[in-house]
């Protein structure tokens, strides 16, 4: 197991954006296991990105292009100040030419756009703090995996990046990409196939999670879920993890 996840001391304040999809209740209010949550759940999914290549492949079908690699951070935590709202990443990603990646498995729907946006903010607030310029911003992404539809136009993707609206042929750029991808989409024939079997993945429960469908990178995340499921340490964390005084019931 990484000893990112087992020496992470995340800080718990209560000015951090909640962790909503670390554990989540069934209908008689008991904690539903890691055995039975699928990858949208947030624990599973930062802890399932952490091994192998599995970031940096899920990157490179999201945005398209290759990456030769990743530095991964697992639950990265951004709090300057206890009376201000900090954020807690699901996973924080460096690349080459010092390139940030943030990726959220959101299952929030409040405020989705201001949300990410703060995201951004964060991320900058603490690279400027390494007492870097502001020519020396890196590129930043804010990827949120939504389990709704974000904006309302039934698709599985949707890229923000800021323009100009008098000179919309003016390339206007400071760097920061926003990607909402949603599992509620329906244009198919418009999106590269990868992504739309990641996001029907995702979207599945925990019997259709388990199905083949027909993806090599799908069938490395499912192998991956297997093997978090059985380690002990994994398990135990997740119990405890931000919610230290609850317990799973029999």
């Amino acid at each position: 197991m990484s000893q990112k996840l087992l020496n992470n001391n995340s800080d718990n304040s209560s000015g951090s954006d909640s962790y909503s999809g670390i554990t989540s209740f069934d209908n008689r209010g008991r904690i539903v296991p890691l055995s039975e949550q699928t990858i949208k759940n947030s624990f599973l999914f930062g802890a399932v990105m952490l091994e192998g290549t599995n970031c940096k492949d899920l990157l490179q079908i999201i945005l398209g292009r290759e990456i030769s690699k990743v530095n991964i951070i697992y639950e990265k935590s951004i709090v300057y100040h206890p009376e201000y709202k900090g954020i807690r990443m699901d996973v924080y990603a460096k690349g080459e030419n010092n390139v940030r990646y943030n990726i959220e498995m959101q299952i929030c729907t409040e405020s989705t756009e201001l949300r990410s946006r703060y995201y951004h903010s964060q991320m900058d607030m603490e690279i400027l703090s390494a007492g870097k310029k502001y020519k020396e911003l890196p590129e930043t992404y804010v990827i949120f995996i939504c389990n709704y539809d974000p904006l309302g136009y039934n698709k599985y993707v949707y890229t923000i990046d800021n323009r100009c609206r008098e000179l919309p042929e003016y390339e206007y750029y400071d760097g920061r990409h926003t990607i909402f991808l949603s599992t509620r989409g329906n244009n198919a024939d418009e999106v590269p196939e990868d992504i739309v079997t990641f996001l029907r993945f995702v979207d599945a429960d925990l019997e259709r999670s388990r199905e083949d469908f027909g993806s090599d990178f799908i069938a490395r995340l499912q192998s991956s879920i297997d093997r978090i499921k059985h380690d002990r340490e994994y398990m135990r964390r997740y119990n405890t993890v931000n919610y230290p005084d609850l317990r799973l019931t029999p």
